[in-house]
């Protein structure tokens, strides 16, 4: 009796511990971030618009939504994903000037973010 006791109190504190401890994948969605207000063409085919909480990512589907993080300051914002890039080395996304106002990054530029898809 003793050890199943010992044994659940085990497997107990391994689970609150996996709980606390960053997996790989969220790490993978940390980096710095820009922002950008022009009004061209995104690569969905839609105008861009500087006021639209939109954002640009290398891979993730158009349309799909991502909650982004400031990590200096902790505020977010949840943005849409309707452009390619970034294209610049270390950046992860580069969000619209709505966004980054959001996040605080405005008179920076460049912020760490992380991200995290909402859906």
């Amino acid at each position: 009796m003793k050890n199943a006791s010992g044994m659940a109190l085990g497997v107990a504190i391994m689970s609150a511990v996996s709980l606390s401890v960053p997996t790989e994948a969220a790490a993978g969605n940390c980096g710095r971030a820009s922002w950008y207000a022009l009004t061209s063409m995104t690569a969905s085919g839609e105008r861009m618009d500087p006021s639209k909480l939109t954002a640009a990512h290398r891979g993730l589907r158009f349309g799909t939504k991502v909650e982004v993080t400031n990590a200096r300051n902790g505020k977010s914002v949840v943005v849409r994903i309707n452009d390619r890039g970034p294209f610049v080395k270390g950046r992860v996304i580069d969000v619209s000037k709505a966004a980054a106002s959001r996040l605080g990054m405005i008179h920076n530029g460049v912020a760490k973010v992380c991200y995290r898809i909402i859906s």
